[in-house]
């Protein structure tokens, strides 16, 4: 199947309609992980995410890894993890595990406090930083990541936001859907949008991440391998409809944690039988989610209304 891409806000980058999540687990080995990334990257996905903070810097090194020979054509995002610290300082650390020269975007990590993201702007904070470091070419573009509506809505009208990342799935705040993601296009910013599953959460038992999705019926794309884990007993909803929300919201990127095979499998036959979903169709997926959710921990991503 052809890939669509599409304009990634005002970069002049196109970016595929999936983009690859984030791949790190101490318990895989590095040789495995940076497989799972080429999988995805063979299928055609072009943008990738990651953050020193996922597994104390392994994410990165699977990255530059993966990365390595394969750097043309790829969008690769990364983060500023300490807020409040300078940003040159941990720009060069994460170039430093990653082994690249630049990066496409550093985002300001889970910016999701009001008072955090108007340091950020603040003369000599982190965006000015920031904004210096782009000259030096270590970096191309800025932008933040954040699990508060009005953080974003603030950070898109600022005009220093080249980017913003925020959730967009089935159990997911509406403002993203209505007010965020119309404002982010009004402004020509980028959209990469995360939590289409929940956390994994909509997709099974699990509480969290890490948890390898249950067994599904084999398709044209699927792989086969290694055994995975039992029917879920609790409500749940499949790849599809989740994927199918988010794809039908229509931000620039959906950025899915794909760690194993068959979980690439589930979202590329998703992908492939993409029909957007009516406004009716979007609300019942709505209802079933908050019955899948419930009883599976705290869904940090949705703030208080």
């Amino acid at each position: 199947m052809r890939l669509e891409k599409r304009e990634l806000g005002s970069t002049g980058f196109k970016a595929t309609t999936l983009g690859i999540g984030d791949i790190a687990d101490r318990s895989v080995p590095l040789e495995k992980c940076v497989a799972t990334i080429h999988r995805a990257m063979d299928f055609g996905l072009n943008l990738i995410d990651t953050a020193p903070g996922y597994e104390q810097g392994f994410s990165e090194t699977i990255v530059g890894t993966a990365l390595r020979g394969r750097r043309d054509g790829m969008f690769v995002i990364d983060k500023i993890d300490e807020l409040g610290d300078p940003v040159a300082p941990q720009v060069d650390a994460s170039l430093a595990r990653l082994g690249l020269d630049y990066v496409d975007l550093f985002a300001f990590h889970a910016v999701s406090e009001v008072n955090q993201r108007e340091n950020l702007v603040a003369p000599g904070g982190g965006m000015e930083q920031l904004a210096g470091i782009v000259k030096t070419g270590k970096v191309r573009y800025r932008g933040i990541s954040s699990h508060h509506p009005e953080v974003l809505r603030r950070a898109i009208e600022s005009g220093c936001c080249d980017v913003v990342m925020f959730p967009i799935g089935p159990f997911c705040d509406s403002r993203y859907l209505e007010e965020i993601l119309p404002l982010a296009k009004q402004k020509g910013v980028g959209s990469v949008c995360f939590k289409t599953f929940g956390a994994g959460k909509l997709l099974g038992d699990t509480t969290g991440y890490n948890q390898p999705l249950a067994a599904r019926p084999r398709g044209k794309f699927s792989s086969g391998g290694k055994d995975s884990p039992a029917e879920p007993s609790l409500p749940r909803l499949s790849v599809a409809e989740c994927l199918n929300y988010t794809l039908t919201a229509n931000p620039d990127v959906a950025l899915l944690g794909m760690s194993f095979p068959n979980e690439q499998d589930a979202a590329f036959e998703a992908l492939a039988a993409f029909q957007p979903l009516t406004p009716q169709q979007m609300a019942e997926t709505r209802a079933r989610a908050e019955i899948a959710i419930e009883g599976k921990g705290p869904c940090w991503w949705n703030p208080p209304v």
